[in-house]
């Protein structure tokens, strides 16, 4: 079904200020000087600056941007600096993710969905969201699906046990149990291009708001160090653990507006595959690895509770968005066009 290659390589992203900017013009080859550690100590940790400029250096580690050669992905220049920005944002997840507790604990809360709680993006997509919402829903998520599964790859190589045998169970069905038409990615792109958007890998990441690209970045981070894999896991852990409920809201939502049946299989696959999941990741993927390394168990209940963090963020984001009747997607100037299927907002497309 799907028309675009979901391995296309991406144009880079438009610069969203100073760092990101330096960051931009070193891939391209121009000659910048590279911002320093007390220009970056100002930036904010959640704004479009920051995260764009990690998110570029990151995808660095994935398929890369159209132009950029690809040995800048061990430059040491662009990897002090990655540091430096690294820092900055794991010591704001730090001060603002709640601390203590046990695992078990933090993946309670997740569990605990009380009654009449139904705060979460997927709850409003189910009972008022419109297809315009749930295709803007798509295109920003598809930062993420697009690769879904790669960034906690990383982490394999850095267990062992039970740990390394439960996270392996799980990527092996993210990545279709053999089957290539199964990957998760794969049937993203279905998704996208039945609710006619671009299937491209990489194409909404200018329309991408901060909170949407921090979500992204916090895997790579948590992913490509091995400091952190304990963060890593419970990142892993806290989205299995509530994938299920959401992706049957999801599914019933699409279902709700009309969606094609390759837009629903996506989500309806996720309800019974998670179901399983979160079985796997806290009873062999958790457990295993404290079990072995009892030490990490603060490192996994950050990488938990960051996850809610930022998951939080994005959705105050998109309901305060969508409930004055907005575009969640970042501002366009008059004349500019987004990707296939999301024209430019219709307030912005006005000329004065």
């Amino acid at each position: 079904m799907t028309t675009a290659p979901v391995t296309t390589v991406p144009a880079p992203p438009k610069p969203r200020g100073d760092v990101s900017a330096a960051v931009l013009d070193r891939l391209a080859g121009r000659d910048r000087r590279l911002p320093t550690r007390t220009a970056l100590a100002r930036s904010d940790p959640y704004g479009d600056d920051l995260q764009l400029a990690l998110y570029a250096l990151y995808e660095l580690h994935y398929r890369g941007f159209e132009g950029v050669a690809e040995d800048l992905e061990w430059d040491p220049d662009l990897l002090r600096l990655r540091a430096a920005l690294e820092e900055t944002f794991l010591t704001a997840l730090r001060d603002d993710a709640p601390s203590g507790g046990s695992a078990d604990e933090a993946l309670a809360e997740l569990l605990d969905e009380r009654p009449g709680d139904r705060s979460g993006s997927s709850h409003f997509l189910l009972r008022h969201g419109e297809l315009w919402q749930l295709r803007e829903y798509a295109a920003l998520r598809s930062l993420y699906h697009l690769k879904e599964a790669d960034p906690q790859l990383w982490v394999v190589p850095r267990l062992y046990g039970r740990a390394k045998a439960g996270m392996v169970a799980v990527e092996y069905d993210e990545f279709g149990a053999g089957h290539a038409d199964r990957v998760h990615a794969r049937l993203y792109a279905d998704l996208l291009d039945d609710l006619q958007l671009s299937s491209h890998y990489g194409a909404y990441l200018d329309a991408a708001p901060p909170e949407m690209l921090a979500v992204v970045t916090m895997m790579s981070l948590f992913g490509l160090h091995r400091a952190h894999r304990g963060a890593l896991v419970g990142h892993f852990a806290a989205v299995e653990v509530t994938s299920s409920p959401a992706s049957a809201r999801l599914a019933d939502a699409l279902r709700r507006c009309g969606a094609g049946p390759a837009a629903q299989h996506f989500y309806d696959e996720h309800v019974e595959a998670d179901a399983v999941h979160e079985q796997l990741v806290r009873h062999e993927v958790v457990a295993g690895l404290l079990a072995e390394e009892p030490a990490l168990e603060d490192d996994v209940v950050l990488g938990i509770r960051a996850t809610s963090l930022l998951e939080d963020r994005l959705t105050t984001h998109l309901l305060d968005s969508w409930n004055n009747g907005h575009s969640a997607l970042r501002p366009v100037r008059a004349g500019d066009r987004l990707p296939r299927g999301l024209p430019a907002r219709e307030d912005e497309t006005k000329t004065e």
